[in-house]
Parts: structure tokens; C-alpha cells; sequence
């Protein structure tokens, strides 16, 4: 099977493009948020690191039990209809964290987290596949790319609003454990953001069901969809998911973990430290766009991508703890962190470059090899906890630095897949 545009829809793709990119800032709202909410809940249940670690796993893990699960949703029900389907979750979802916000409990925050998780899977597993088949397929990675940088826009924003709403009076809250006064404050400071960010994701889903957006239908052929077996029997794509895995780990590790980091050295902002990673995802994006495939190939770019990420990996576990950085005159912030923050730099072209290379030449099997390729945000599940094993029970500002030597072995794999992974097309 073999997926097209509809016939019907094939006059200009500007307003599907403007619906779909909403579609990316709102995921990439949701998920960047973990960023600001996980030294925050650190703060309020005093975790220990491996247990801050579970805020992310639960988000990223529900990947594994739902993305080929939700490759068949969207197959009965089509990509439209599918994408709808993910807002609407996503609004529930974020009505979970009002309970979990009243009654300061730690274990309904990680429901809520889960489920969000599968909402955005399923958001994933349509909208990534869409806007690789929303115009000609050799301009896709520049969709992927454009999409991408209202993502991690997203990124940028999202810190900074939760950090001005539910923040509030408490940007030196790192400081001492928090009085029971502070914590009931903090709580009551979630609801109404939550509740607002809940109703404008279901008024969008609305509005999606309803738009023109353009079906993708399917060829009907005399042969099945393919399964999971035939689709991995791809080297390409195989190695493809291995490569998002770990892709998506550090990602997640330079993106949310970075508030906790400085978190350890007793930075003040650090709820806004997310910022910085997604600030220079932006700027990795845009350098993308101008420089590929203009002056370089999109292989070429991800092998440099990696390389920089090694030695931003270097530069963060043997930093000087006293050193310190001021970018831009913005503020004063541990080196490492600043070194982490750049490390979203190394990882901005990265998923736009993967996904096309790991689907190319899969046919009636791309909608199976989209979903395996969506479990590969798995990795940011793991990514994080290793994280915080490594760091131990009690993070210090050393165990935390020697801690981010786990992204070194990714970024080595990720440069394998770049330079000879990813044109593999058997396994002999």
C-alpha cells in the first residue's frame, strides 16, 4: 500500500501546512513543558534523582505500549480523524493534572504524565508520516525541518509561561525544602493554567475535525500492509529506530534534565533552563534549512551533528565545577550546563534527517515502519533514568557532571547510522 494526497485536495497545501504547524507547536508545548515541571515537582515531593526520573519515563515509556497499537488507529480511522483524536486525548489529559495538582499526590502526576504520553504518541504516529506525504517527497525533510522549529519553539515558550504562572513568587525556592504553606501555594498556582491549556487543546480539536485538511488515502493492493518482521527486515529502517531511540534519549536528557542539572548547582532560574537547549534546537533547525541540501548533504549534516554532540559530551563531564558562562549577557550559569544547553544544537537536524532515511524505499510498509519508528521515542524514557542512576541517590554537582558520559555510546551510534546505517538495504 502506498501512501498519496488525495486527488481531491491537491490544490495548495498552505492552509493544511498552517493547521498541521499548530499541530507541531502544541506537541511540542506539551512535551517541553516536562522541562519546567520536573525540578519543579523535585521541589515540591523533595525526589531523590532517580525518582524525578519517573516524571519523564512515565511520559516517554507509554510510547512502547502504544505506538504500533496506534499505527492501526490511524489506519482504520485515517490520518484526519487520527490527529483529532490526539488533541481531544491531550485536552483529558491535561484535565488529570488539576486532581493530581489538589491533592499533592506524586503517583497521580505519573497517571497523568502516562497518559499524556499516549496522546501524543498517537498525535506522532499521524502527523510525522503526514507531513512527509504533504507535497513532493524530495522537500520533505525541509517540511520536517520547518515543523521542527515550531516544535522546539515551543520548547522555548513553554518554560518561560510556566515559570511566569505557576512559578510565580518561588524562583528561590531552591534554596531549602519547602514549607507546607508553599507547597499548597504552588499546587493551587497548576490549576488554572492547566485548565486553560486543557480548553484551548479541545477547542483545536474541534477545529481540526472540521478543517480542510487533506486525507491521505491509501492504494489499495492486492498485498497486505506488511508486518513488523517484514518491515525490520529493512536494515535502514532497523537501525533507523535504534538511531531515534537513542536520538530521542538525549534529546530528552540536553531538554528537560537541564533544570535539574542546575538545579544541583543552585542556579535560580533554573525552570527556564529548557529554554536555552530549545533556543538553540531553533537555531540547529534554521541552519539546517539555509545550509541543506544547498552546501550539504542531509547525511553529512547529521555526521557533524554527532561529532558536535561528542565533544559538547566531553566538554560537560570534564568542565571545571567553578567555571562559569554569561551567553549573551543574559546571566551568569555553570559552564556544563551552558555546554548541555548546546547539545540541543547537535541534536536539532537529527530527526528530520533519521526519519526520511529510515523510511526511503519502504512502500506499502511505511505506515508499520512509522509506528516503529515512533516507538523509538522510548528513548526518552530511558535515556533520563539511566540518567539518574548514574547519578545516585544523592546528586552532587561531580556525580551529576560524570553522570552525562551516558550520552557519549548515543551519539557514537548516531554517527554509525550517518555514515553507513542508513544505507544498508540487506542484511547480508
Amino acid at each position: 500500500m502506498e501512501a498519496t494526497v488525495s486527488n481531491t485536495t491537491n490544490r495548495s497545501n498552505a492552509i493544511p501546512l498552517a493547521i498541521v504547524a499548530a499541530m507541531f507547536f502544541i506537541l511540542g508545548f506539551v512535551t517541553w513543558l516536562n522541562g519546567s515541571l520536573m525540578p519543579y515537582l523535585q521541589q515540591v515531593f523533595e525526589l531523590s534523582s532517580i525518582q524525578a526520573s519517573l516524571i519523564l519515563f512515565s511520559f516517554y515509556i507509554s510510547v512502547t505500549v502504544t505506538a504500533i497499537p496506534s499505527a492501526k488507529v490511524i489506519r482504520r480511522v485515517g490520518y484526519k480523524n487520527g490527529m483529532a483524536m490526539a488533541i481531544a486525548m491531550m485536552m483529558a489529559s491535561a484535565l488529570l493534572y488539576i486532581p493530581a495538582a489538589k491533592a499533592q499526590l506524586f503517583i497521580l502526576f505519573i497517571i497523568a504524565q502516562f497518559t499524556m504520553g499516549i496522546a501524543q504518541t498517537l498525535l506522532q504516529t499521524a502527523v510525522n508520516p503526514y507531513i512527509v506525504r504533504l507535497g513532493p517527497e524530495e522537500s520533505a525533510a525541509a517540511r520536517v525541518s520547518l515543523m521542527g522549529i515550531l516544535n522546539k519553539s515551543a520548547g522555548v515558550v513553554a518554560p518561560i509561561v510556566f515559570t511566569a504562572l505557576v512559578m510565580g513568587g518561588f524562583s528561590e525556592i531552591a534554596e531549602g525544602p519547602l514549607t507546607q504553606a508553599e507547597k499548597d501555594s504552588m499546587a493551587e498556582n497548576l490549576i488554572l493554567p492547566y485548565l486553560g491549556l486543557a480548553a484551548f487543546i479541545g477547542l483545536f480539536a474541534l477545529a481540526i475535525k472540521f478543517s480542510p485538511l487533506p486525507e491521505i488515502e491509501e492504494k489499495e493492493e492486492s498485498e497486505s500492509h506488511g508486518t513488523v518482521r517484514e518491515a525490520l527486515a529493512h536494515p535502514n529502517l532497523a537501525l533507523g529506530v535504534i538511531a531515534l531511540f537513542l536520538y530521542v534519549a538525549v534529546e530528552v536528557i540536553a531538554g528537560d534534565t537541564i533544570g535539574s542539572f542546575a538545579l544541583a548547582y543552585g542556579q535560580e532560574n533554573f525552570s527556564v533552563m529548557t529554554s536555552y537547549t530549545m533556543t538553540f534546537m531553533v537555531i540547529g533547525y534554521i541552519l539546517g534549512i539555509i545550509l541543506i541540501p544547498r552546501l550539504i548533504s542531509q547525511q553529512t549534516a547529521l555526521s557533524v551533528s554527532a561529532l558536535l554532540g561528542l565533544a559538547l559530551t566531553l566538554g560537560i563531564v570534564f568542565s571545571d565545577p567553578g567555571s562559569t558562562v554569561n551567553p549573551l549577557g543574559l546571566g551568569s550559569m555553570p559552564m556544563a550546563v551552558f555546554l548541555l544547553a548546546m547539545c540541543g544544537l547537535a541534536n536539532a537536524i537529527m530527526w528530520p534527517a533519521i526519519w526520511p532515511l529510515a523510511l526511503s524505499g519502504l512502500g506499502k510498509l511505511t505506515s508499520v515502519g512509522s509506528g516503529l519508528l515512533v516507538m523509538g521515542i522510548a528513548g526518552g524514557a530511558f535515556g533520563p533514568l539511566f540518567l539518574g542512576i548514574a547519578k545516585g541517590a544523592e546528586a552532587t554537582v561531580a556525580s551529576s557532571q560524570n553522570a552525562y558520559l551516558i550520552l557519549f555510546p548515543c551519539y557514537v551510534f548516531i554517527l554509525f547510522y550517518a555514515l553507513k546505517g542508513h544505507k544498508m538495504r540487506s542484511w547480508k
